[in-house]
């Protein structure tokens, strides 16, 4: 086989692009591209379909192509108003990458693509603003098909086996996909592929699109400089991994970050300087088995983490268990930065208390007890109606010396109007700071090493000063 694919390089390089250009011109019999489609992905499909889904590389990607252009050359294949080069391109992203789908899952700018069904998709763009695409797949078995090459890259098999799976594109492209039986067999497909690139926010950008004023974030970059552990809480499209993402960023080179997801890489935090890396970090993801004792997840990541001194512990997302290795470690000299789903500030420590109890049925104000000591600050993040996201408010949970607790609110969004206009959210608001740290927290960061100028310039961020 690899000599067959030298000879037949060989063979096509010789002849030009002018030449291929000319002649398809000339002699291409005009055809609708789906027909054409249906041809050339029949004769590849029977021929090379190894190589399709097995190569990833440029190499192969050329060789692939030249297969596809010498067959359209050869059979004289022509579609209206677009050049043999043109058509070769068209063919290799629909049969190789993924449909129209290809230049939104690479583009610049987008947050999220959702297919509700194989001729309704919508594109999330970071700006939060949200458009249905024109474009749709040609039926559901289309839809099926692509999404199914999307998860082939991860692993996983969309069937009727399977109908319901979670796969990832690349390390901060994730995909959650729903066939029939799950959804109705019309729909063909569900899918949201959400592509998370954390790093691409400044402290500019937030500021500028209202998520978050400067003071707040100046506030929770303060925390994790000096030893206080923060939960960032929220739904789904909240903004938690984007806001976590960028507080990484704001970490000293010489502070050793472990960093622990599920599943799929949506972090990138290593930082580089004429070649060579600067700052110490190490990258962890989780790897599901059927076989348990192959299984490694989140609980045996933070227990590794212990062992390579970190001083700054980020769990991608609490979701089960290791909430309660979590809480440990951040209550035993570590930093720990979280993310986790909940609606309120206030109900976050009881949803970490639910997660705890996974672990070990322990008291409930046992465990709230600990976790309100593990993670005094907590940021609550909400996307609102308008699909712009806000910091809605950054609570401080204060232990008092009888052992009762005060919730103190330091900062919240206030929403002063929100209304429907020709069927579009106007919603106006602004931040605002409530309350002052406690005396508690004052005392814990200056434990940690906070210069007195710099608590003092937090303490001039809130409203009261205890």
């Amino acid at each position: 086989m690899r000599k067959e694919h030298v000879q037949t390089d060989i063979l096509l390089n010789q002849i030009t692009d002018g030449n291929q250009e000319l002649f398809f011109s000339a002699e291409g019999s005009i055809r609708e591209f789906r027909q054409v489609l249906k041809e050339v992905q029949s004769y590849i499909s029977s021929k090379y379909a190894t190589l399709i889904t097995d190569g990833d590389s440029e190499e192969v990607k050329s060789q692939v192509k030249r297969y596809i252009s010498k067959y359209v050359q050869d059979y004289r294949l022509a579609v209206a108003e677009m050049s043999q080069s043109q058509l070769v391109d068209a063919l290799y992203t629909e049969m190789a990458e993924f449909s129209f789908l290809t230049k939104y899952v690479f583009g610049a700018g987008i947050e999220e693509i959702d297919v509700n069904a194989w001729n309704d998709i919508e594109v999330q763009y970071s700006s939060g603003v949200t458009k249905k695409l024109d474009e749709q797949f040609e039926s559901p078995a289309h839809a099926v098909n692509v999404v199914r090459r999307m998860l082939h890259v991860s692993g996983m098999v969309l069937d009727n086996a399977s109908p319901a799976i979670l796969g990832h594109l690349s390390k901060n492209i994730r995909i959650a996909a729903l066939k029939s039986p799950v959804v109705d067999e019309e729909v063909g497909v569900a899918a949201s592929i959400r592509i998370v690139n954390p790093q691409s926010m400044q402290k500019a950008d937030f500021i500028k699109g209202g998520t978050a004023t400067e003071p707040m974030l100046d506030f929770l970059t303060e925390c994790l400089r000096y030893g206080i552990s923060v939960c960032v809480a929220g739904a789904t499209s909240s903004g938690k991994t984007t806001l976590a993402g960028w507080l990484l960023t704001t970490i000293p080179d010489n502070k050793r970050i472990f960093t622990i997801e599920n599943g799929s890489r949506e972090l990138a935090l290593i930082r580089k300087k004429n070649g060579k890396v600067t700052n110490s970090v190490i990258h962890t993801l989780t790897r599901f088995s059927e076989n348990e004792k192959q299984n490694i997840d989140q609980d045996i990541l933070l227990d590794m983490a212990l062992r390579f001194n970190p001083e700054i512990i980020c769990v991608g997302e609490m979701r089960g268990p290791e909430a309660y290795a979590a809480q440990e470690s951040a209550r035993t000299g570590h930093t720990v930065l979280t993310t986790i789903h909940s609606n309120s500030c206030e109900a976050t420590w009881r949803r970490m208390v639910t997660l705890c109890k996974r672990k070990y049925d322990m008291a409930d104000n046992t465990l709230m007890d600990l976790v309100t000591e593990a993670f005094p600050i907590v940021v609550f993040a909400k996307q609102l109606e308008n699909k712009k996201r806000r910091m809605l408010e950054i609570m401080e949970c204060e232990i008092l010396p009888d052992g009762t607790r005060n919730y103190r609110s330091l900062f919240q969004f206030q929403i002063t109007e929100n209304r429907v206009e020709d069927g579009n959210f106007i919603i106006s608001g602004s931040h605002q700071a409530i309350q002052g740290i406690s005396q508690s927290l004052q005392k814990r960061f200056l434990e940690n090493g906070m210069p007195q100028d710099t608590l003092k310039r937090i303490l001039g961020l809130g409203g009261d000063i205890a």
